[in-house]
């Protein structure tokens, strides 16, 4: 068998596997990111409730910012918040996820759930007293979770494609 047949099995196995097909907008697994989602920006980026969010991270997070570089850790990444997103109230950072933008794909291995990638579309703005909420920018997100013990724990985030 030549190595152009070879590839193409393993594309058609690839595409074929159920593990990587996208969770449907009401499944157990999208609803639960999706409150993950929600508990890391709407309670944590947008309103500064750190403690709604922190037991998700993991202790080993990387988080790849194409603006603001990389972030290797969970005390880290929860600084980076308190001191850049959180420390100014008269200029404050708030996060919105694009309406039909997020997507779940489940990780499998052995047929057991172990993980899924999370990504969707995040429009930013800002927030100052007496003015009106305005745009400063929007990106693409992709996360890890990985199921640990029974917890999901972000595990893996890129942030890329930061456009104002």
């Amino acid at each position: 068998m030549n190595l152009k047949a070879l590839f193409l099995i393993f594309l058609m196995a690839l595409i074929s596997f159920p593990g990587f097909s996208q969770e449907t907008i009401d499944s157990e697994l999208y609803l639960t990111l999706k409150k993950n989602d929600s508990l890391l920006f709407a309670e944590g980026f947008n309103h500064c409730r750190i403690e709604a969010f922190e037991h998700l991270i993991s202790e080993d997070l990387e988080f790849y910012h194409d603006k603001g570089g990389l972030t290797t850790n969970k005390e880290d990444f929860l600084n980076n918040v308190r001191n850049n997103i959180c420390s100014s109230p008269d200029k404050k950072p708030i996060r919105k996820l694009v309406p039909g933008s997020l997507q779940v794909f489940p990780l499998y291995r052995n047929g057991e759930l172990y993980g899924a990638i999370q990504k969707g579309q995040h429009e930013f703005f800002i927030k100052e007293p007496d003015k009106e909420l305005y745009q400063t920018s929007t990106a693409l997100f992709t996360h890890l979770w990985l199921l640990v013990e029974g917890e999901w724990k972000l595990k893996r985030v890129l942030s890329y494609d930061h456009k104002n």
